[in-house]
């Protein structure tokens, strides 16, 4: 463990010098899983701020403003993203300390339970095939608004081998995408911002001051409690991806770096992107908007759209679509790739067919499993007998359940780190990343995730709909069904704190040497930087 607490002297030592265990912390590829090192902090960064946002937070956003109002927006918004601040704390601990292959779903079978890994991994492989398949059906049916002239199932076959083609150019041009895709979308957001708070104010030629008109007619709730509760589902689906930084930390060049201020910008995503995002949709767009539930495109059922409409620009849902294919496009990019990765790394442990395990020798790519998660978004042709709209309300209720399970896996998990951490004797300030208030935000990650995972589906037992109900809470008993079945074939162990294996997926940054010179690793910050890090 000690070249881990002292960097200075490992550093300057030529590769041929180091040990064989160094010398792989050193290669572009990742002698563990094959894949490649290539992902700049800049790009992981930008991931954590702004990436995985697609139509879910510009539409669905409209179907949780009409379900619940303005201010259960703000208070969906506000709660989970306190529960995910807590889980982006324990994930940021565990990840800027075990980097390599597998993010949470391989430390869970380190820190808890071969069978418990089992589980969290294929229930996370499940929100992201429900992730892609919604949004390859956004993106069809945002073409098909603009020409009917091409079918779904063809725009569907001609954009799944344009993705499937751009992901197997390797990680580089991922992740460079992402960048510049995620860039657009904060620009977008900062617009309507702007546009949002000269429309309030009375700033739009001949349209009235709204300032806080919405929220007294129709007013701040729709259903009072239950309609609270109803928006909770909804914005879970919004924040899944938060903890993507995990995942994509295995192909980052420098993740002692990138990974702890890629954590850092998730507070700045909550407080921006979604707080903004419920404040200015509420003020702007009445939950009683008829197009919110009954407009005949995505985009006619985004408040931006109705906002914009109201303002007196009928031709602003062509801007809306166009930034709605933006976010799909970027969206479909990060959805493919987390999908693609949780799969691969499964495969490598034995919890998923071997076929997946597989890379590309020069590239890094995982070719079998982005040909396989790919595939997984023909679900979105479920549209084509279901309509666009249901389809999203299907796929919403599916992966919500399993947002709340896998992200209390993760505090249970980083619990379980803490816990043999201090049994085998060593202290938290040999830690390169601190989650803030623990344990407290870990038990709260934990209780949290497990309530809302039980409650979320509460409102269809009165009245009694059979139908959403099991929508609701069909994945639910998936978690423990998994994790018994796979124990009792297997016969695997819940470790002891004692024999838990805490040196294993530990390496060093790629650009460890410069980082130094620079003063971007902790030890060797200047005052300001370590006054600023944390913020």
């Amino acid at each position: 463990m000690s070249r881990f607490k002292s960097i200075d002297g490992p550093v300057a030592q030529p590769p041929d010098m180091l040990d064989e265990v160094e010398q792989g912390d050193f290669r572009s590829i990742d002698p563990h899983s094959g894949v490649k090192r290539g992902l700049k902090t800049r790009h992981l960064s930008m991931m954590a701020l702004a990436g995985i946002i697609g139509p879910g937070l510009l539409v669905g956003a409209g179907g949780a403003l009409a379900s619940g109002g303005p201010a259960s927006l703000l208070i969906g918004f506000g709660v989970i993203g306190i529960i995910a601040f807590s889980i982006m704390q324990s994930l940021g601990e565990l990840t800027t300390l075990y980097p390599s292959g597998g993010a949470f779903t391989a430390l869970a079978d380190r820190f808890v339970d071969k069978a418990f890994g089992v589980a969290v991994g294929w229930n996370y492989f499940i929100i992201w095939v429900a992730v892609l398949a919604n949004e390859y059906n956004a993106v069809t049916s945002i073409l098909v608004f603009w020409s009917e002239k091409v079918p779904v199932w063809g725009y569907f076959l001609l954009l799944w081998s344009a993705f499937l083609g751009f992901q197997l150019l390797g990680v580089e041009s991922f992740g460079e995408a992402e960048f510049w895709l995620a860039l657009i979308k904060l620009l977008g957001l900062v617009a309507y911002f702007l546009f949002s708070i000269i429309y309030v104010s009375g700033g739009v030629k001949g349209a009235d001051a709204l300032g806080a008109r919405y929220w007294h007619d129709p007013g701040p709730f729709v259903e009072g409690f239950r309609g609270v509760a109803t928006v909770f589902v909804f914005c879970s689906t919004f924040y899944a991806g938060v903890e993507s930084v995990a995942v994509a930390a295995t192909e980052t060049k420098n993740p002692k770096v990138a990974v702890p201020l890629a954590i850092r910008q998730t507070f700045w995503r909550i407080i921006f992107i979604y707080m903004g995002s419920a404040l200015f949709f509420g003020l702007t767009c009445p939950s009683n908007a008829d197009g919110l539930i009954n407009g005949s495109s995505r985009a006619l059922k985004s408040p931006m759209t109705i906002a914009i409409q109201n303002a007196g620009f009928p031709a602003g849902v062509h801007l809306i679509n166009a930034f709605i294919l933006v976010t799909c496009i970027s969206a479909i990019n990060s959805s493919i790739y987390i999908a693609s990765r949780t799969l691969l790394f499964m495969a490598q442990d034995g919890k998923a067919p071997k076929i997946f395990g597989t890379t590309n020798k020069k590239t890094g790519v995982p070719i079998p499993a982005v040909l396989f998660a790919n595939a997984c978004g023909a679900l979105s042709l479920m549209n084509i007998s279901t309509g666009a709209g249901n389809a999203f309300t299907y796929i919403v209720n599916l992966s919500g359940v399993s947002t709340f399970l896998v992200w209390g896996s993760i505090s249970f998990t980083h619990i379980r780190f803490r816990q043999a951490w201090k049994a085998q004797g060593y202290h938290t300030h040999d830690l390169p990343f601190t989650s803030f208030l623990y344990p407290w935000n870990a038990y709260f990650g934990l209780a949290a995730n497990m309530f809302l995972a039980l409650v979320q589906g509460w409102t269809t037992l009165s009245p009694f709909e059979a139908g959403r109900f099991v929508d609701a809470y069909i994945l639910l008993p998936l978690f423990p069904i998994i994790y018994f079945g796979y124990k009792l074939v297997f016969r695997t162990r819940f470790w002891r704190v004692e024999e838990i294996d805490l040196q294993a997926g530990r390496r060093r940054d790629l650009d460890e040497a410069k980082e130094i010179q620079n003063g971007q690793l902790d030890g060797h910050q200047s005052l300001w930087r370590r006054l600023i890090r944390n913020f």
